[in-house]
């Protein structure tokens, strides 16, 4: 399965979670001199060359009021966010866009540039959508970080950045990581299978694809979709207007909603250890993990 892959440890920046396995970029590679972008790539130079990190927060979770405060040995998970997506060679620019005046206060304090957005946002692409609008400055990619995974790799950034700069095709992307067999049923680990050039076919809150048995087949390599993703910037502007669609209210996946509108959505797949936090019972599992391994 040729996706664009990377691998990552989230225990550490090191050597092995730099190196990359570029045989999706080079798929990519292939489809834009199909497209005839080959050419407009080496005349400019430029192609989708300013890119932003947003990290959407609120405060009213209906499964973790007030998650973005939560305190992860000492700092709250919201700054934690944001040190590791500064530290991606590929953003210009890092702001976190919120609708609350106690994430706004707190992230002000650490030093992040904060942008207020409106408490009707449906979801972090809306709320992305309307901070780039308020930032007033132009962007070719918005990275949409989400703040609940406090140990993302920077390398992982980079790579959905890198990868969407090499599919013209795509207005999306977003990664991937092997999904663990206790996993396969939890509806708050969202499942996705990707076709043979790298590029998304669906994504599930079920485990998919399904075989018969009803049971988790031991060999399949199963892909657990990672809540990061990117967007072209000329199609997030539009996206707030596309209609809701039934696979997206189905599974409450606000990805869906590209795909069945037709928009192409590229995928890499890292190697990288989740530990994202959806629940209050998540943070104790989270600090016991940063304990053991050192991590201040």
């Amino acid at each position: 399965m040729p996706i664009f892959s990377l691998s990552s440890s989230s225990s550490s920046s090191s050597s092995s979670s730099k190196s990359w396995i570029l045989n999706g970029l080079a798929v990519g590679a292939a489809m834009a001199a199909a497209l005839g972008a080959r050419a407009f790539l080496a005349r400019s130079g430029r192609f989708r060359s300013r890119v932003i990190g947003i990290i959407p927060a609120r405060f009213a979770s209906t499964r973790f009021q007030g998650k973005p405060l939560v305190h992860i040995l000492g700092k709250p998970m919201i700054q934690r966010t944001w040190e590791r997506a500064k530290l991606a060679a590929t953003l210009d620019h890092v702001v976190v866009a919120t609708d609350d005046e106690k994430i706004a206060e707190c992230c002000q304090g650490f030093g992040a540039e904060v942008i207020m957005t409106s408490e009707s946002c449906r979801n972090g692409t809306e709320r992305c959508t309307e901070a780039l609008q308020k930032l007033g400055q132009k962007y070719d990619i918005v990275v949409n970080i989400q703040g609940d995974e406090p140990l993302i790799e920077p390398e992982i950034i980079d790579g959905i950045v890198k990868a969407l700069q090499a599919a013209p095709d795509a207005v999306f992307s977003t990664a991937v990581t092997s999904l663990k067999p206790e996993d396969a049923f939890d509806p708050n680990r969202v499942k996705c299978v990707v076709d043979n050039r790298g590029y998304a076919i669906y994504f599930s809150r079920g485990l998919i694809p399904y075989n018969k048995s009803g049971k988790v087949n031991p060999h399949f390599p199963y892909l657990l979709h990672l809540g990061i993703q990117s967007y072209d910037s000329k199609f997030l502007k539009i996206y707030p207007e596309l209609e809701s669609t039934p696979l997206q209210l189905e599974e409450d996946l606000e990805q869906l909603k590209v795909l069945e509108n037709g928009y192409k959505m590229k995928v890499i797949k890292v190697d990288h250890e989740t530990h994202g936090v959806d629940t209050p019972e998540d943070v104790d599992k989270i600090e016991r993990f940063m304990r053991e391994r050192n991590l201040s």
